[in-house]
């Protein structure tokens, strides 16, 4: 009977070890205050609660206000030190392949790929970012000008014939369809199989529990990429076994680096890269010009603003009628204000993680070798030091401080070496959209519907609207009698 007893003794010993352990990580210096959570478990559970809040998700708030805009925590059996603080934020930009590098949990590897370009590092990522910025550089975008234009006008066209649309789930088939012309030549018009429900599947599940079972939304959202990377892979397949002999979209420019001699450039990476231009160039932009139109409704003084810019356009040309031109984009000052208040406000990436390479030591805290870090940028956007009335939507505030990259108080689109080189592409599709919009329909929502945001993305759900085409003969009557 002893020998049981003390053998329960022991194991109540090792147990109570292991969870002093847990909650008191062993450190040098003085680690940021805060709570490791339930063993193995950690804060998981309160992490990835969904919240329908435009303010600063509850999990961070919460931890701000008890422990600063530095603290602790445990993700999915992982430490964690979150930054709400704009000087260790920009330092972590900063630092990226010295001090930091980019790192993503597990779940994120198992859904975007091993390959993926957020996993890479070094010259490698270096490599894979010349190619991207020879799709979405300056000179790819003056051409792609016209093909953006055409797109949102047969879009706008097509929504205006019908009773009402969900705006997120149009702009999303709109991006979708144009970037994977851009990357893989795709029309889903000629295609048997349809690319995006793959996606759609994919994204449903993105931001869950990392439960791969059966029935959860984790499980449909590795499904979903598997299959939407068996099509990637069979259209590779295809083109290498007949390659054009001029270059007309990214595939072409992969085969081609796969096919000289020393490449460091593998299929594997190459389909990884792929899955990640599609998702992020259609579902985020979607989620943001969503939002933006949805902010508009809700600010009849601010659509007023922005409508007056874009006539101011059209009276300015020998022909109406005429196509957008790189110099009146490049003139639409109020529309990139607008631009940059909505992506502040949407916050539709609020934590960017990394790693630390080394032991860092930042504002009397300790930060250990091997620890995740997670950049909170909401906990930045909606700082009322820094931000007058910060949930207010106000394009003006950015008057003559449009930010073109990240800053200590701005960094939506990322910063230091992996700001995202889509951001341009990004700007171009939404203020293009918003032109054709503003310009030559009306538009009245049906259904508010509702922002639901997760520790990933925001879903703008069920925001329907009625598109109407504007008679130019005639003055048409001030947008605010609609609401």
């Amino acid at each position: 009977m002893w020998v049981l007893c003390l053998g329960v003794l022991v194991i109540v010993c090792i147990v109570t070890h292991w969870v002093y352990r847990w909650r008191n990580p062993s450190c040098n210096g003085k680690l940021p205050p805060g709570s490791m959570g339930l063993p193995l478990l950690g804060e998981s559970l309160q992490f990835f609660s969904p919240n329908t809040s435009s303010d600063i998700p509850p999990f961070i708030k919460q931890r701000m206000k008890r422990y600063g805009p530095i603290f602790k925590t445990n993700l999915v059996g992982r430490p964690v030190v979150v930054s709400a603080d704009p000087d260790l934020n920009y330092f972590i930009f900063q630092q990226e392949g010295k001090v930091f590098q980019s790192w993503y949990p597990d779940t994120f590897t198992e859904i975007f790929g091993k390959q993926n370009v957020g996993s890479l590092h070094g010259f490698m990522y270096k490599y894979l970012k010349n190619m991207m910025l020879n799709l979405f550089g300056p000179e790819s975008l003056k051409k792609m000008l016209s093909e953006v234009e055409e797109a949102a006008c047969r879009t706008l066209q097509q929504s205006s014939c019908q009773d009402s649309v969900e705006l997120k789930d149009t702009t999303a088939r709109m991006i979708f369809d144009l970037t994977a012309k851009k990357l893989i030549s795709y029309d889903s018009t000629k295609s048997s199989e349809n690319l995006r429900e793959n996606f759609v599947a994919f994204i449903q599940g993105l931001i869950s529990f990392p439960l791969d079972i059966p029935g959860t939304a984790y499980h449909k959202c590795l499904q979903g990429r598997k299959k939407a990377m068996k099509m990637l892979k069979k259209m590779l397949q295809e083109r290498r076994e007949m390659p054009r002999k001029q270059q007309k979209d990214f595939f072409d420019y992969v085969i081609e680096e796969l096919r000289k001699e020393g490449t460091v450039l593998t299929e594997a990476i190459a389909l990884d890269l792929m899955f990640v231009l599609l998702f992020a160039s259609f579902e985020t932009t979607s989620l943001a010009l969503t939002y933006a139109i949805k902010l508009l409704s809700d600010n009849p003084l601010v659509f007023k603003q922005l409508q007056e810019e874009h006539e101011a356009i059209i009276e300015r040309r020998e022909d109406p009628n005429s196509g957008v031109t790189w110099q009146e984009y490049k003139s639409m000052t109020f529309t990139f204000q607008l631009i940059t208040e909505t992506v502040r406000l949407a916050n539709i990436v609020p934590g960017i993680f990394r790693k630390a390479l080394r032991e860092i030591n930042f504002k009397g805290y300790t930060i250990p070798a091997g620890w995740a870090v997670m950049v909170c940028p909401p906990a930045v956007h909606l700082n009322p030091t820094k931000y007058q009335d910060p949930l207010a939507f106000n394009p003006k505030r950015w008057e003559g401080m449009e930010p073109s990259g990240a800053t200590k108080n701005f960094m939506a689109f990322g910063g230091g070496m992996r700001f995202c080189v889509g951001t341009d592409f990004a700007k171009v599709q939404m203020a293009v959209f918003l032109h054709c919009l503003v310009t030559k329909y009306r538009w009245r929502p049906i259904k508010g519907g509702n922002i639901v945001r997760t520790p990933g993305l925001q879903f703008p759900n069920g925001f329907h609207v009625q598109i109407t085409e504007k008679d130019r003969r005639k003055r048409e009557p001030e947008y605010t009698t609609i609401y």
